[in-house]
């Protein structure tokens, strides 16, 4: 047992220093938490890539800003048998709303707007919105404005357009996201397109935090990539996070997978993609890259209320009201939030903020255990609760 235990807390430590660039490394035992417990972790992680469910994961656990867990299980490209790595880069989508969300409230702290701001202080386009009635067979004048809190509450009438109601096919039939569009057209076409229901009205996820993409550019007077690189990501050491992967760093992107009937896996991205094509249009909703290093860094910069390594990114109080609960007790700005409204039905805390992406991934700041979890693979469609099992494998290894 004592030579297993040595083993596994060897390849802890050859992985964490491939770790690299993200939060110091310590024994788990010194911060609180059971190193034999968390041995728990990866049988279970391992059984989903054996029955074929998974291509590959990496699953990551810092406790009082420091790492506990990092493990690397599985491939990033099953076809040409590449495993995922430390420095593995994953599409992460609506993880890039946080992101977002969290550049809107520096230029917040600035004094630029207020939240309950109109938008069409800064975006004209929104200035005399049109709004479906609750069954969507007529089209009113909007009574209320869109706010800059309706934006980041996702209260603001704005869809996806992936259902088959008449707002939809406006939706479908502007192309917001084409290629080769920027995020100024994608607010004109969305100015045309009535909301689904009156700001503030209800919660309704959709196109909210590319909106904040555009507001950030016009506030800015940068463009949204350059605003970010200056104020997030040069700050806090995320080296690998962008719209888009240079080509020295394209062969550490992670495939895309899809479940099959059987429960297998079946490639949903394009492996033979040209290099001069690979890029992404600057959605502030859901077209960030990053890798796990980069992510537990703005995570830990969010726990310790806005500041990492001596860099300020936002203020204490900002952070308070960020991760405090502003929509029917369960959303904050740009994060779901725990609240004490139900019952708890896993290990999990309350105050605890998070979101997930798309494809799989999924992270959880908590402020009350010091801790930060997260978890990166690239699977669309997920039918597995890896991301509940792996939440529990980690609050059953705390120790104190």
């Amino acid at each position: 047992m004592e030579k297993l235990a040595y083993i596994s807390l060897l390849l802890f430590w050859t992985t964490a220093f491939a770790f690299g660039q993200g939060l110091p490394i310590t024994v788990p035992e010194k911060v609180g938490v059971s190193a034999e417990r968390l041995e728990r972790i990866r049988p279970v992680m391992q059984g989903y890539i054996d029955k074929g469910n998974l291509p590959g994961l990496l699953t990551a656990v810092a406790r009082r800003g420091k790492i506990v867990h990092f493990e690397t299980i599985g491939m990033r490209d099953v076809e040409n048998k590449k495993p995922v790595k430390p420095d593995t880069i994953f599409r992460i989508y609506s993880m890039s709303k946080p992101i977002t969300s969290i550049a809107v409230m520096i230029l917040y702290e600035e004094g630029h707007f207020q939240l309950g701001t109109p938008v069409s202080r800064f975006i004209p386009e929104f200035e005399n919105m049109k709004v479906y009635n609750e069954d969507q067979t007529e089209i009113f004048d909007a009574k209320k404005k869109i706010t800059i809190k309706h934006l980041l509450t996702h209260t603001a009438g704005l869809t996806y357009g992936g259902g088959n109601k008449p707002i939809d096919e406006h939706y479908r039939e502007a192309n917001i996201f084409e290629s080769g569009s920027t995020l100024a057209d994608m607010v004109k076409k969305l100015g045309e397109i009535p909301l689904a229901h009156e700001p503030g009205e209800k919660w309704t996820y959709g196109v909210s935090t590319d909106v904040l993409g555009y507001l950030i550019e016009v506030i800015s007077g940068m463009s949204f990539e350059e605003f970010l690189q200056a104020r997030l990501f040069v700050p806090l050491g995320m080296i690998d996070t962008g719209f888009s992967v240079p080509p020295e760093k394209r062969d550490r992107l992670a495939a895309a997978y899809g479940p099959t009937d059987e429960n297998g896996l079946i490639r949903v991205d394009k492996p033979a993609l040209a290099i001069d094509e690979f890029t992404f249009f600057p959605s502030g909703g859901g077209g960030l890259l990053s890798t796990a290093a980069d992510y537990m860094r703005f995570s830990q910069m969010l726990l310790n209320g806005g500041e990492l390594d001596d860099v300020r990114i936002l203020g204490k109080k900002t952070v308070e009201l960020i991760r405090y609960p502003h929509h029917d007790n369960w959303f904050g700005l740009g994060f779901s939030i725990v609240t004490r409204k139900n019952p708890p039905d896993t290990l999990d805390s309350v105050g605890n903020f998070s979101w997930a992406g798309a494809a799989a991934t999924v992270f959880w700041i908590d402020p009350q255990e010091e801790l930060v979890g997260l978890v990166m693979t690239q699977l669309f469609g997920n039918r597995y609760p890896f991301q509940q099992q792996f939440q529990v494998l980690t609050y059953q290894a705390l120790t104190e």
